[in-house]
């Protein structure tokens, strides 16, 4: 899952970035409103977690401006928790509104929330073939197995579990999976895939379309 962190305040940011990648999210980061928008222009994100008071562009002009286009579920996380600050902020086009100081669990709770309402919805817990997986709860099973996954084995496989049969390339996973510093050139996505494949065991799973992607047999 893409997110894109919009705060200000660098060591609030850091602590945050460095917290949802934990949690297996892929995650970039803009210090103000304008190169909010342009990474937004650049890259599609599922959610965008948005500071209200921000430099060069506010808070409020981003969310409009975002909520316009359609293309991510907005957060305002923001100093500014007063009832009528959250009335603001969800009639400028917020999805959820979360004030500061906040409990990083809830947070957590709130992205995975705002990205299964993301078009088309995606259901809290996915299932294909005898594989179940909750995002929420960062677990995944393979009939009855529990499997250990790192973060990116992790996420390539709801990317596929999402896709409900279809190809998805690898250009789709590296951009979802990993973040904008990701070298589009890389093998990264060759090899999670291959270390994902031998976490799942047999019957093998993950098949390789040539010239395509990568898809699930269900």
């Amino acid at each position: 899952m893409r997110v894109l962190l919009v705060e200000d305040e660098q060591p609030l940011a850091g602590y945050i970035v460095a917290g949802l990648r934990k949690h297996g999210f892929a995650v970039d980061l803009a210090l103000d409103g304008g190169a909010a928008l342009e990474k937004c222009e650049l890259n599609a994100y599922d959610v965008v977690v948005l500071d209200r008071s921000l430099p060069v562009v506010h808070g409020d002009t981003v969310c409009r401006r975002l909520a316009v286009r359609g293309a991510a579920r907005i957060l305002m996380l923001t100093a500014f928790s007063a009832v009528e600050d959250r009335v603001d902020g969800l009639v400028l086009g917020a999805d959820d509104y979360l004030g500061k100081p906040f409990a990083f669990s809830e947070l957590v709770a709130r992205v995975h929330a705002l990205a299964r309402r993301s078009a088309p919805a995606r259901p809290p817990v996915l299932r294909a073939a005898d594989v179940t997986l909750d995002p929420a709860r960062r677990t995944a099973e393979r009939a009855g197995r529990l499997l250990a996954l790192a973060p990116k084995e992790f996420g390539v496989l709801t990317q596929l579990l999402s896709a409900d049969g279809a190809v998805v390339s690898a250009e789709t996973l590296l951009e979802k999976v990993w973040d904008e510093h990701a070298d589009p050139f890389t093998n990264a996505v060759r090899i999670t895939v291959g270390t994902l494949r031998r976490k799942l065991g047999g019957p093998p799973l993950i098949e390789t379309v040539t010239g395509a992607g990568y898809r699930l047999r269900t």
